[in-house]
């Protein structure tokens, strides 16, 4: 049984200039890879965290409302403990990303316009349970791999021109290693 409950409704939703404000990441981590090119030397390999879509085929980094009584690096932390039971440091803001829902249209939004706040999340805990456990599925996968099973056209080009240019950049010494400021 999972302690953590996770929020409803959307009486604390943000909008700004028709749009309903979202907040995601793409929770990452690293694993132990033998690069047979380098003598077996032990090589690091990134692999991003997505989450199975309740609507649909393809997979999906978690997201969701941004409220009013949190920050949006808050947001994009308990959307993933709630969505796909991790915790981790928010390490990089990766951009805005616009989209229209087809299931979060009201009267505030008629339209269903949204914009994410995308985040890089390293993942530092896995937990055994989690608020949307019963209807979610974890999956780790390479970024080439997510990618191709990736269900939004926008989550793609987060996980490509966000997440991937920002690590490549990062990971050779040229990245800022803690969350710029939005």
């Amino acid at each position: 049984m999972c302690d953590l409950v996770a929020r409803t409704g959307r009486h604390q939703q943000r909008y700004e200039d028709g749009r309903r404000l979202v907040a995601g990441c793409i929770p990452f981590r690293y694993r132990a890879s033998n690069d047979e090119t380098s003598d077996d030397e032990q090589k690091k390999l990134v692999e991003v965290l997505m989450i199975n879509s309740q609507s649909g085929p393809g997979l999906l980094f978690p997201k969701g409302g941004w409220e009013n009584d949190e920050t949006v690096e808050q947001a994009a932390a308990r959307e993933a403990v709630e969505e796909a039971g991790v915790r981790g440091d928010i390490v990089q803001f990766l951009g805005f990303y616009d989209f229209k829902s087809k299931t979060h249209q009201d009267d505030c939004c008629p339209e269903g316009m949204c914009r994410a706040a995308v985040f890089a999340l390293h993942v530092k805990e896995e937990l055994a349970s989690w608020p949307e456990q019963s209807t979610r599925r974890r999956t780790w996968l390479t970024v080439s791999e997510a990618v191709s099973q990736c269900r939004y056209q926008w989550m793609q080009e987060a996980l490509l021109t966000g997440f991937s240019d920002w690590h490549d950049n990062w990971s050779k010494g040229g990245g800022n290693a803690c969350c710029e400021q939005l």
